[in-house]
C-alpha cells in the first residue's frame, strides 16, 4: 500500500518534531520560524466596540485569547452574558485574554444601529464585546452557529474553534489544552429562523468518507445548513485507533467526516448531491493522491431508511458512468473522533494539502436553483400534485410525517409555532397551500397553535372522528389531505366561539416580510 502525500508530509513533521526535542534537551537553543499569517487575536482586539470606538481594555499580546461569538437572536446566548461577565474579573481566567464578538448584520443579526440600541438597553459593563459588522470574522472561522467559541493562541494563530455552549470548567480545560476532550456532543446549537427568532435546530447526522478528510471536513463546513463538520475515523476493526494506526498499521479504518446538517435547509439527498461533486466514485481506495483503504468512498447511516435514500441516489450516480461506482453504502459501526490537530486543519492551515475544490460548495445544486426560481412565482393550487409515500418521507420529518399522514399529534407544548405570534401566513407543510392567517391566531393555553377560522372556509375539511371514545371534529388540509387537527366549540365567543386546535407540524410559517418573495403575495390582505 503506497503511504499519501499527506502522510509522507506528517511523517516528517513527526521526524523534525523529535529532533527538535533533543536538542532541547541537551541544552541548546534553536529559532523556529512560525508561519507568516495575520495576527488574529490582533485582529479581534482591533474591532471596535459597541459604540464604534477602539477599546480601551488592557490586552496582553503573550496571553492566549479566548472569543466568544454570540448573537441577540440567542436566547442561550443571552442567557450566559451574565457569567461569561463573570468570567472577566474571575482569577481563573487571569492568564487569558477574553472577549466576546457579535456580527451586526451578519448570520440574522440586526443592523449594527439596532445592535447599539438594543445592547444600551442590556447592563453588561465589564463584557467586553467587538462588534464584526463586516462577517469577516465569522466567515474565517467557519461559524454558523451560536454561540461558539474561537481559542487564539500567543502567537495569535487559530488552535481551535468550539461550536456550541462552553461551561466554566470546560473553557478552562481548553485554556490548558486546546485538543482537551471537552464532550462537544452536550454542546447546544442555536441559529436564526422565522423573524431571526432563534430555537434549537432539528439536526441530522450522516457520516461520509471521501478521502482525506482535512478537505471533506472544509468543503462541507461551507455549505449553507450545515451545522458542524468533524474529522474521524469509521468502520475499522480496532477501538479508538490514533492517526498512525489508521494510516500504518491498516486497522480498516476509512477516513470520515460527520457531516451535521439542518433538515430545513438541506435533505440528504441534497447532502448526498454535494458529496457526488467532490470524490471520483468509480476509483476503490483511491482519492487525489491519496491511496489505501483509509481512503475509500462511502456513505454510512444510522437509520435503516436512509440507507435507502443512498441506494436509490447511488443507482441515479452510476446513470452517469461507465465503471462501476464503488461508494460504500453501510450502516455505521463506530465514529471515533480524530485528534485536535485534524479538525478545522485547513482553516488554521489554509495552505495545506486538499484534493477538494472547495469552490464547489458556493455552487447552489440544480433542484436548488430550480426552487428559487419557483419561489419568485405565485402558488398555484392547480399545479400540485400529492407525492407518493416514499417521497413524502425523504421530504418531511419523522413527525411531520406521522402527523399529516397518519394522523398523529405532537405533544402539547412542544411547537415553537404555539408561542409564535409574528405577522405572517401558515401554509400546508405538504402542499404549501395557505390555512390559516397570523390575524386569526390566538392564545389558548391548550398547548397547540390556535386560530378563531381558517384563511378561507374552502382552506379545509370537516370530518367525524370517532376516535378514542370520542366525537371530534377533524380537520384536513383541502388540497393535500393532509391531517391537521381538530376544531372545538371552546373559542373567543365574539370571534366566532370556535377554536382550530392545530398540530404545528403540520404547518409552515412563511413571515410577512417573505410573502411576496416565497409567491404569497396576494394573501398579504389576510395579513393585517
Amino acid at each position: 500500500m503506497l503511504l499519501s502525500i499527506r502522510g509522507q508530509v506528517i511523517a516528517a513533521v513527526a521526524v523534525l518534531a523529535a529532533l527538535f526535542i533533543w536538542f532541547i534537551s541537551a541544552g541548546q537553543s534553536m529559532a523556529v520560524a512560525k508561519p507568516s499569517t495575520l495576527n488574529l487575536a490582533q485582529q479581534v482586539q482591533n474591532l471596535p466596540d459597541v459604540q464604534g470606538e477602539q477599546s480601551s481594555v488592557a490586552f496582553d499580546a503573550s496571553k492566549p485569547t479566548l472569543v466568544k461569538l454570540w448573537a441577540s437572536w440567542c436566547p442561550l446566548c443571552l442567557s450566559e452574558l451574565g457569567q461569561t461577565e463573570d468570567w472577566v474579573s474571575d482569577a481563573d481566567f487571569a492568564a487569558a485574554n477574553l472577549l466576546t464578538v457579535a456580527s451586526p448584520g451578519v448570520l440574522g443579526e440586526q443592523s449594527l444601529e439596532a445592535f447599539s440600541d438594543w445592547y444600551s438597553g442590556l447592563d453588561y459593563p465589564q463584557l467586553p464585546v467587538r462588534m464584526d459588522s463586516s462577517g469577516e470574522l465569522v466567515k474565517r472561522l467557519g461559524v454558523k452557529v451560536y454561540p461558539s467559541w474561537a481559542l487564539i493562541d500567543q502567537q495569535g494563530q487559530l488552535a481551535r474553534v468550539i461550536k456550541g455552549s462552553l461551561n466554566k470548567s470546560q473553557a478552562l480545560a481548553l485554556l490548558a489544552n486546546p485538543e482537551a476532550d471537552l464532550d462537544d456532543s452536550a454542546h447546544t446549537f442555536y441559529q436564526p429562523k422565522i423573524n431571526q427568532d432563534a430555537v434549537p435546530v432539528n439536526a441530522r447526522t450522516i457520516y461520509l468518507a471521501g478521502g482525506c478528510f482535512w478537505g471533506v471536513e472544509a468543503y462541507f463546513e461551507r455549505i449553507d445548513g450545515v451545522l458542524d463538520a468533524v474529522s474521524g475515523y469509521a468502520n475499522g476493526r480496532t477501538e479508538n485507533p490514533s492517526y498512525e494506526d489508521v494510516v500504518y498499521r491498516n486497522t480498516g479504518h476509512a477516513e470520515t467526516v460527520k457531516v451535521v446538517y439542518n433538515p430545513d435547509k438541506l435533505s440528504l439527498d441534497d447532502i448526498l448531491q454535494y458529496y457526488f461533486r467532490i470524490i471520483d466514485p468509480t476509483s476503490l481506495n483511491k482519492q487525489g493522491n491519496d491511496r489505501g483503504v483509509q481512503y475509500r468512498t462511502g456513505v454510512y447511516t444510522t437509520d435503516t431508511a436512509e440507507q435507502k435514500v443512498v441506494a436509490d441516489a447511488l443507482v441515479q450516480l452510476q446513470q452517469r458512468y461507465k465503471r462501476p461506482v464503488v461508494v460504500e453504502n453501510t450502516a455505521l459501526k463506530h465514529f471515533y473522533q480524530a485528534e485536535q490537530y485534524h479538525q478545522d486543519y485547513l482553516m488554521k492551515n489554509p495552505n495545506g494539502y486538499c484534493h477538494v475544490d472547495l469552490s464547489k460548495a458556493d455552487e447552489p445544486l440544480a433542484n436548488q436553483a430550480e426552487q428559487a426560481e419557483k419561489a419568485q412565482k405565485e402558488f398555484d393550487a392547480s399545479t400540485f400534485r400529492k407525492p407518493d409515500s416514499a417521497t413524502l418521507q425523504q421530504r418531511l420529518s419523522r413527525e411531520e410525517y406521522q402527523i399529516t399522514q397518519n394522523n398523529g399529534t405532537e405533544r402539547a407544548f412542544s411547537h415553537r409555532y404555539d408561542e409564535l405570534f409574528e405577522p405572517g401566513l401558515y401554509v400546508d407543510i405538504v402542499s404549501g397551500e395557505p390555512l390559516f392567517s397570523s390575524s386569526a391566531k390566538y392564545q389558548s393555553g391548550c398547548g397547540w397553535p390556535s386560530f378563531v377560522k381558517p384563511i378561507h372556509a374552502s382552506a379545509v375539511t370537516e370530518h367525524t372522528d370517532t376516535s378514542y371514545n370520542m366525537r371530534r371534529i377533524e380537520v384536513r388540509s383541502q388540497l393535500a389531505d393532509s391531517h391537521l387537527g381538530h376544531v372545538f366549540p371552546d373559542g373567543p365567543r365574539d370571534r366566532g366561539g370556535l377554536r382550530y386546535c392545530i398540530n404545528g407540524a403540520s404547518l409552515k410559517f412563511i413571515p410577512q416580510a417573505q410573502m411576496q418573495e416565497q409567491g404569497y403575495g396576494q394573501w398579504l390582505k389576510f395579513i393585517e
